[in-house]
């Protein structure tokens, strides 16, 4: 049998201040209504000045640690566009605050596409039998990027961590991540890029065509190669950017409404964090249901983007995401 990286465990972690559009529209010039037609978003978790991405990324990994109980963790990825530092990585700091110190651990940078970038390495290296258990973070402080009075980019962005365990297994078993789709395209570095915290700068109209074009082919791409027609999914897990571009991406591949997982409205667009904080939650609440085919995309700065399928499996233990309302 194909060795494969087979999903063990999710956790999640989001900031504990809430940030309506109500508290938004008190100091930027927009409203409530025209931030949910143009995004879908009503609010969004801001993490305090001294709450740390390492900070999110540890509670949301030790989450998935709990439930999956490893005998042992070998590699930690880490994906993420707000490292702590410029130098060294959050990953190492990371590992060590979870009692992880002496195993590989390293950032990954990959815009909002890095989640899947990061499960791609993981799987890597289970196959390659590298690792047999591997933890990937997604985490984000996006929150912290626009400039604060920004009224087109403020109202996208929020903060949190998601985490998946990894454990190795056979290609087929629930779980088991079937085939990646990755891409990248440095002409259009300028359409999304910060060059210091307050100076995000977002092309939003070609981002949305692009996105909307990647997100779409490259799904088409992985449920092909895994052997699935489009109408076999059960779930679209796409990247959180507003539910713009994620209803129109379903649209494209004709996805209906109620097969596509969103919580854009209550988290907005959480990076890299995105795709494992939407996993996390509807694992928890019963849209995503073991044997469900899954196709997850995303799409982001770089430009990069991506897809991936996997049957869900079983997760009997769950946890409710830390930082939202019960």
């Amino acid at each position: 049998m194909t060795r494969a990286a087979v999903v063990a465990a999710v956790g999640a972690a989001l900031p504990a201040s809430v940030v309506s559009n109500e508290d938004l529209t008190a100091r930027l010039d927009t409203t409530d209504e025209w931030i949910r037609s143009r995004t879908g978003i009503t609010r969004r978790h801001v993490a305090a000045a001294e709450e740390s991405t390492a900070d999110l990324a540890v509670r949301a990994a030790a989450q998935a640690l709990t439930s999956g109980e490893p005998d042992h963790v070998d590699t930690l990825v880490l994906a993420t566009t707000t490292p702590d530092r410029c130098c060294p990585a959050t990953a190492p700091a990371v590992a060590t605050r979870l009692g992880l110190t002496g195993i590989p651990a390293f950032d990954l940078a990959a815009g909002c596409t890095g989640f899947l970038y990061a499960l791609a390495t993981g799987a890597g290296l289970i196959a390659a039998a590298t690792a047999r258990t591997v933890l990937v973070i997604g985490a984000d402080r996006l929150a912290s990027l626009p400039h604060p009075h920004d009224r087109t980019t403020v109202p996208l962005f929020g903060d949190g961590a998601g985490a998946l365990l990894l454990r190795h297994g056979t290609a087929g078993k629930p779980g088991a991540l079937g085939p990646v789709v990755l891409g990248s395209d440095g002409t259009g570095a300028d359409l999304i890029r910060a060059d210091h915290p307050g100076a995000l700068h977002m092309d939003g109209a070609d981002v949305f065509r692009r996105a909307v074009d990647r997100m779409t082919t490259a799904s088409r791409q992985a449920a092909t190669a895994a052997g699935w027609d489009l109408g076999d999914v059960d779930r679209l897990v796409p990247h959180q950017a507003n539910s713009r571009i994620t209803s129109f991406v379903a649209r494209q591949l004709g996805v209906p409404d109620g097969r596509q997982l969103s919580n854009v409205a209550e988290v907005g667009n959480t990076g890299a964090a995105s795709i494992p904080l939407l996993l996390a939650r509807a694992s928890s609440d019963g849209r995503l249901k073991p044997g469900h085919r899954t196709l997850l995309t995303a799409f982001g700065a770089g430009l990069t983007w991506g897809a991936l399928t996997l049957t869900w499996p079983d997760l009997t233990r769950t946890h409710r995401l830390e930082g939202a309302p019960a």
